[in-house]
Order: C-alpha cells, then structure tokens, then sequence
C-alpha cells in the first residue's frame, strides 16, 4: 500500500525537477520555497492541460518562454 502513494509522489516530484530544475532552486527564505512550489505546480498543471503543443513539459515550458501567443493559450485557455 505505501509503494502506490509514494510512486505518483516520485513522479511527481521527478517533473518538477526535470523540467523547472526545482532540486536546484536557491529560494531558502521565508515562504518563498513554499510559494514557488505553489506556481510550478500551477504552471505544470498549465502545461500537462494545454494540448495545442505535442512535446514534453520541459518543451512546453521553453516554447512558452519563447512565444508570447502559445503562452497565452496556455494561460488562458
């Protein structure tokens, strides 16, 4: 039973390092790990529901740093 809820959890926790570098991120005080968190997790949600763009989230996340209306769609959709 503790090896189901700890997969989606590793899963989880692998995207967000992989595709926003969050093991590396230096946010260390206050409640800015805590909000960070927050909006990557937010900004992942985001991207996994916007289906305009085939690619992986890590693709998704560069191509919407680089084009303002794909980044909309995104936002906004």
């Amino acid at each position: 039973m503790a090896d189901v809820m700890i997969k989606p959890e590793n899963s989880l926790h692998w995207v967000l390092d992989i595709a926003f570098r969050e093991d590396e991120s230096r946010i260390r005080k206050g409640f800015g790990p805590e909000n960070f968190a927050a909006i990557r997790h937010i900004a992942l949600n985001l991207l996994k529901e916007n289906k305009s763009f085939k690619g992986s989230i890590k693709s998704k996340r560069l191509n919407a740093a680089m084009d303002t209306q794909y980044l909309e769609d995104v936002m906004f959709a």
